[in-house]
């Protein structure tokens, strides 16, 4: 497991309590693989997860949102501040198992592990539709546009894009393939449109995490069977209908 202290290139905010942090790639990630960050010196005794956004030649591109004293902290970092990076660990996007049509489907701070999927996607020849959902304002859009065949965007506050939630944007039968990432009910709610429609989804969970390596059982989830299932070692990335979303 790879884990080495790094300067910070970059970490600007591109939305509300958003930002985007640059970071020197000595890895070659997996889209859908994410990394543990921690700031050198820091009170903080977990380091925090943060999914892989996207990879351009030796430069790392982490999207995050403040939600808590760890992300807070990692916001408030400068160019050549340092930190400790972890990773990449998981094991991201079965992008060599999809053929036909591919939606990508995220909300929130979730369309950052689907930026590189799409990517990805778009280099194998078969560009992806894509649909991001946010509660207001859209951040970080932009980039997808050169990988997706079509994007819409959807705001539940009407601000851009379609009035509503993101899955009113697409029918799953339309498709052979949905990635999705974003919060827990969208997620369900996705999965549940897939399995109406017969059709294969991937989910990306965004469980708490501790270790990053399946020791501490912080991030266990359980199976549509009951079983546990640790985020961090046997996902992020899990099929849908395998994951129980009840409490």
């Amino acid at each position: 497991m790879p884990s080495e202290i790094v300067s910070v290139l970059s970490n600007q905010p591109v939305g509300e309590d958003v930002f985007a942090m640059e970071l020197p790639a000595l890895h070659t990630p997996k889209p859908g693989q994410f990394y543990m960050l921690r700031r050198e010196g820091s009170a903080l005794l977990l380091p925090r997860a943060i999914s892989l956004c996207r990879q351009e030649g030796d430069t790392l591109t982490l999207l995050y949102k403040i939600v808590g004293k760890g992300t807070a902290e990692l916001a408030a970092m400068k160019p050549k501040d340092k930190l400790r990076l972890t990773g990449p660990l998981g094991n991201g996007w079965p992008l060599e198992e999809l053929s036909g049509k591919v939606l990508l489907v995220g909300g929130g701070i979730g369309i950052a592990p689907l930026l590189s999927a799409a990517k990805a996607l778009h280099h194998q020849g078969n560009p992806p539709d894509c649909c991001l959902g946010f509660p207001h304002q859209p951040f970080y859009h932009e980039p997808f546009q050169p990988y997706c065949r079509a994007l819409q965007i959807a705001t539940e506050s009407g601000v851009a894009g379609q009035k509503g939630l993101v899955t009113q944007l697409f029918d799953p039968g339309q498709y052979d393939a949905v990635l999705c990432c974003g919060p827990t009910p969208m997620m369900k709610a996705v999965v549940d449109l897939c399995k109406a429609a017969g059709t294969p989804v991937w989910v990306s969970l965004e469980n708490r995490m501790a270790c990053g390596v399946g020791a501490c059982l912080v991030c266990t989830c359980t199976d549509h069977q009951g079983k546990n299932r640790r985020t961090c070692k046997e996902g992020p990335v899990f099929r849908g209908e395998e994951i129980n979303f009840d409490p």
